[in-house]
């Protein structure tokens, strides 16, 4: 039961961290306009996501424009699209693997084998964790790098948005689900031994023994 309740948390954990994953790709909020010294400009902000560009007007009204080319764009925009695009397939790949291998599912038989592929499920999702880590925190370096460097003009310094923040809580998830699928292996009871018992010896019609049992 322990080990079942184990596997309910953590796929639990990992498939709400592979939907947060696919939220965070999706939303233009990784970087906002940054309103510091003369740049307090509160009639418009600038959103700038993986696939496309948002400006908020202060009426409410907003306009997008997606990404004209994939090679214009910076290194980190481009290695953040390709590895959140890799962690959402790796999370659904890790979610048919860990229901293939549950307790509560008969496509495997063989307890043991069941224990392994629930294991690697939880192994597909510790990888998905890390893939999305990765983009998210040199997105943010580069971000507070900009921030604090001098030379970067004030209209052009940007803040982590809220897509950021998603996949770091995604990622979060995803590891702890991960690990939690690792541990969840049930403890083996057979030792691989197997107990053989020798046959009831049997009796002569005088009652007694037969000499053969002896031999």
């Amino acid at each position: 039961m322990v080990s079942a309740g184990l596997e309910i948390l953590g796929l639990s954990l990992c498939v709400i961290g592979s939907l947060l994953v696919m939220v965070s790709c999706g939303l233009p909020m990784w970087k906002v306009t940054a309103f510091i010294e003369a740049n307090i400009v509160v009639a418009q902000t600038i959103w700038d996501g993986l696939w496309m560009s948002c400006v908020v007007q202060s009426t409410g009204q907003m306009q997008c424009k997606v990404h004209d080319s994939v090679l214009a764009l910076s290194h980190d925009l481009q290695a953040a699209r390709a590895l959140t695009i890799i962690s959402s397939v790796m999370g659904v790949l890790g979610l048919m693997v860990v229901i293939a291998g549950a307790q509560c599912t008969n496509c495997i038989r063989a307890e043991y084998v069941k224990a392994r592929v629930v294991n690697s499920g939880g192994i597909i999702y510790i990888i998905s964790g890390l893939f999305v880590l990765v983009p998210l925190c040199w997105m943010a370096n580069n971000i507070i790098s900009d921030f604090y460097n001098p030379q970067v003009p004030a209209s052009k310094k940007r803040e982590i948005g809220a897509a950021l923040y998603i996949g770091w809580a995604a990622s979060a998830l995803l590891l702890i689900g991960g690990a939690l699928l690792c541990c969840s292996c049930p403890s083996s009871g057979n030792s691989g031994y197997s107990v053989k018992y020798s046959p009831t010896k049997r009796t002569t019609q005088n009652g007694d023994y037969d000499k053969r049992n002896y031999v």
